[in-house]
């Protein structure tokens, strides 16, 4: 009788893990990471968490803390953005300012993983070396809050690079002309449910 409690408790256990395990790509399948599109928008092909982006590209890709146009740029993880982020830079504005596309930074209208074009990004380091960045956040309507740590940026070979994968399809609510600041308070509204 025992036995047959502790079976029945383990087979339930085992049920409820593999329940999970699988529940779990479902989850992640619903909206579109950083990863994939930066590979796809960049031609550099590195797979795995964006945080291990920089130590990956090491001996494969030139890196530096310059940016430059179609360069990746990779975020360090934090207890607040522990898998890291990777962004392509579009965009040259200033020597503290660039515009990048990214992918599941902001939620636009309460959903995640949506692509951002043209979104600014401002280095806030007090060396002036790309080290911390602001970054626009849709939500809000202007440059995030707070800083985050930049390891530096990942340079697309075009002659060693794999294929570029072809780029994006702008998401419905780009196609529809909206801008950041938009609707602001319908988008502020739809994350609080």
């Amino acid at each position: 009788m025992l036995i047959r409690r502790h079976l029945t408790a383990a087979v339930a256990s085992a049920m409820m893990i593999v329940g999970l395990f699988a529940a779990a790509p479902a989850v992640a399948a619903d909206y579109l990471q950083c990863v994939p599109f930066a590979r796809a928008e960049s031609g550099v092909d590195i797979r795995g968490n964006a945080r291990t982006w920089w130590a990956q590209a090491a001996g494969t890709y030139q890196r530096g803390n310059e940016p430059r146009q179609g360069a990746v740029m990779a975020f360090a993880g934090t207890s607040s953005m522990p898998m890291g982020h990777v962004a392509v830079v579009k965009k040259i504005v200033s020597d503290r300012e660039i515009l990048v596309d990214h992918a599941n930074w902001s939620p636009i209208n309460g959903r995640r993983g949506q692509i951002e074009r043209n979104a600014r990004v401002v280095d806030v380091s007090d060396a002036g070396d790309w080290s911390m960045v602001r970054v626009w956040y849709a939500p809000i309507g202007q440059l995030g809050l707070r800083a985050s740590p930049v390891q530096g940026f990942i340079y697309s070979d075009a002659e060693s690079a794999p294929n570029k994968a072809p780029s994006f399809k702008a998401p419905v609510w780009a196609e529809n002309e909206w801008k950041p600041g938009n609707g602001l308070d319908a988008v502020a509204a739809s994350l609080g449910q």
